[in-house]
């Protein structure tokens, strides 16, 4: 016990080593600033708050950093500032007027007391997603509209315009929130450059200092916000070498719009993205799988129950004399097909894994679908998952304890501890991995101390134990009996070996894969779109229908497959089936790399890390979802066969 522990002792402090940033600006155990509550009823002139939250470059969604890694402004100018600033630019009258006489209403008075870069408080979701949300400078009160505001007037020297400049020609793009809606805009833009050699002479590098925002407003509460940047104010820093005077501004908006209840805000979100032209391939792509799907197992259904019950009537025709020379096919091995798999811990594992993993799914669809999960809230799915696979645990160990059992297994306790680290171990190895390459590059992806803590507590407090107890009622409770309707032999019989190449083992495992894909091949760019892009998903009805539809064909090609196996007399079916009908999870994988090279614009280490690593956690638990369906289907299926036949 001793080893172990200090093996799990070591394992969880390189999780916890692995996120604890080098440094944080104001000290680690400074106090955070809470959120303010969506939903909130505001009166005129209430403060309002802009929390800033991440740049990066739009192409790498991972990709992200702190707000403050370039050189905002951390405070906000004061009233003798912003009057200089009104005069040295001879604001005209229309933006001038309000500009000045707007500060003499108390209300309106700019009282610069506002400091950026103090953190808030976040959930846990939010962490997971690489949220760092920080307090800003930008001083709104609701209801009161602002032509034209100083927020700080800078000279940016060498260092910090390179910083601007590198990030704008990366394609640089900031989010910031107004309660819990977000807002996006970009940094600068980039003029007369080559798209191989990039900068040329001739060519202009520009800072968008200016925000203008936009909120909207329906009985006292906030529904809409957005922020744009104005091409008019950019400041050209394309020479990093002359330091530049930058004044950064901003202007507000408000209007009323009685036609977006606030508990209707996000659907502005969803609509944005998904553009009525792609609803309609949406649902055509849909309906298309869908009758693909249901033609494909009816006729999968129809010629096995035809070759089924040709084989039952050939079998009952034979008379005990004639029994020998005639057996032959699938029956013929019937004292070898309930021979138990080798490897029957690994195999327990996988299965029960999986099962946990399928319900869980369910679970984590079925709470966004009736809305007690937010699908709008960022990381409420991760942090749902999370905790769900926590609470799921107990089912899978109790499945694969339960399978151990009837295997004739007597070292349970391996089984159990198998189970419980099947997917979290290699998710830890993946984690460590891009989690090192995200502190390295200094990416808020990489997962805060406190969140890591959570999680490990999370574990180490609900999952294990449920896993524990899990596989004590499997032992207690279930039935140890696996009733093979045939005996076993104790010689197992030969296998032949010389076989068609359409019926070898890797050509059923391409057939077993590519067929439930090509089910699902159209969902996957729009779940990908969302997971790898800036597009929210919101269509989970149609998620859960296609996952549904995904078992289903899996589970029938799986047992059409074994069926052939066990015809030319191929009793090694376990393990096969459960490859077989995981392969889909082999092809969800390559279409990853598909996706990355051919319909996405990522590129560096980074992204790259964190794409294929967690592609490869993805497709691994698709695979132990989709194998552990199609082996309990080909189970059902096996026990019926030989349950309606004559063996000896």
């Amino acid at each position: 016990m001793a080893p172990t522990s200090r093996f799990l002792s070591a394992v969880l402090l390189l999780l916890l080593s692995s996120s604890i940033p080098p440094a944080v600006e104001g000290g680690f155990f400074k106090r955070k600033h809470r959120r303010q509550k969506a939903g909130t009823k505001y009166k005129d002139h209430d403060p309002v708050h802009v929390v800033v939250n991440k740049v990066g470059p739009f192409n790498n969604p991972t990709e992200t950093y702190r707000y403050y890694s370039l050189p905002f402004c951390h405070t906000h100018a004061d009233e003798d500032e912003h009057k200089a600033a009104v005069e040295e630019e001879n604001i005209p009258p229309e933006d001038g007027d309000d500009a000045l006489s707007g500060l003499t209403a108390a209300a309106r008075r700019i009282k610069a007391d506002r400091i950026g870069a103090e953190r808030h408080k976040q959930r846990l979701g939010e962490s997971i997603a690489g949220d760092r949300r920080e307090t800003s400078p930008y001083e709104l009160s609701y209801q009161d509209d602002i032509e034209w505001r100083l927020l700080c007037k800078t000279t940016l020297g060498a260092k910090d315009l390179t910083k601007f400049k590198e990030a704008i020609h990366n394609n640089y793009f900031f989010e910031m929130f107004v309660e819990d809606l977000p807002m996006w805009g970009y940094i600068g833009d980039f003029e007369d450059e080559d798209a191989i050699l990039g900068e040329m002479e001739g060519s202009h590098t520009y800072i968008f200092p200016h925000l203008h925002f936009k909120i909207g407003t329906n009985n006292d509460q906030i529904v809409s916000t957005t922020v744009m940047t104005e091409r008019d104010r950019r400041v050209d820093i394309t020479n990093v070498h002359k330091p530049t005077t930058v004044q950064f501004s901003y202007s507000v908006e408000w209007f009323e719009e009685h036609d977006l209840p606030w508990k209707h805000r996000m659907t502005r979100y969803a609509d944005s993205r998904f553009l009525p032209g792609s609803f309609e391939i949406h649902w055509l792509s849909i309906i298309n799988s869908f009758v693909l799907v249901l033609l494909l197992t009816a006729f999968l259904t129809i010629i096995l129950m035809r070759v089924l019950k040709n084989d039952f009537s050939r079998y009952m025709e034979l008379d005990d004399e004639s029994m020998e020379e005639e057996e032959s096919g699938w029956k013929l091995i019937h004292g070898d097909v309930f021979r138990f798999p080798e490897f029957p811990v690994l195999f327990c594992a996988s299965v029960g894994t999986g099962v946990q993993l399928i319900l869980a799914t369910f679970v984590l669809l079925g709470l966004a679908l009736t809305g007690l999960i937010s699908t709008t809230r960022r990381g409420s799915i991760l942090a749902g998952l999370v905790v769900i696979y926590c609470l799921t645990c107990s089912a899978g160990s109790f499945v694969s304890s339960r399978l151990y059992f009837q295997m004739g297994g007597k070292a349970w306790v391996r089984c159990v501890l198998f189970t419980a680290a099947l997917f979290p171990a290699p998710t830890a190895v993946v984690f460590m991995w891009v989690n090192t390459i995200a502190l390295m590059h200094g990416s808020t992806s990489a997962l805060p101390f406190s969140t890591i803590f959570t999680i490990a507590a999370l574990y180490a407090l609900i999952a294990f134990p449920l896993t524990v107890l899990g596989g004590i009622a499997a032992k207690n409770y279930a039935s140890h009996d696996f009733n093979a309707p045939t005996r076993t032999t104790k010689v197992a019989r030969e296998i032949p070996t010389e076989v068609p190449w359409y019926r070898s083992r890797f050509f059923q495992m391409i057939v077993s894969g590519f067929l439930p894909f090509s089910a699902i091949y159209i969902e996957l760019h729009y779940i990908f779109a969302s997971m790898w892009g800036h597009q929210i998903y919101t269509l989970f009805g149609i998620l859960l229908f296609a996952f549904v539809l995904l078992i289903i064909v899996t589970s029938f090609i799986s047992v059409a497959l074994l069926y052939f196996q066990l015809a030319r007399e191929d009793h090694r079916w376990w393990w096969s089936t459960f490859i077989n009908a995981g392969m889909t999870g082999l092809f969800i994988y390559g279409y990853s790399f598909f996706y990355y090279f051919h319909r996405s614009g990522m590129s560096g280490v980074l992204q790259s890390s964190f794409y294929f690593g967690y592609m490869s956690i993805i497709s691994f638990a698709f695979f132990l979802m989709l194998g552990s369906a199609g082996f309990h289907f080909s189970l059902l299926f096996v026990k019926h066969i030989y349950s309606r036949v004559k063996c000896d």
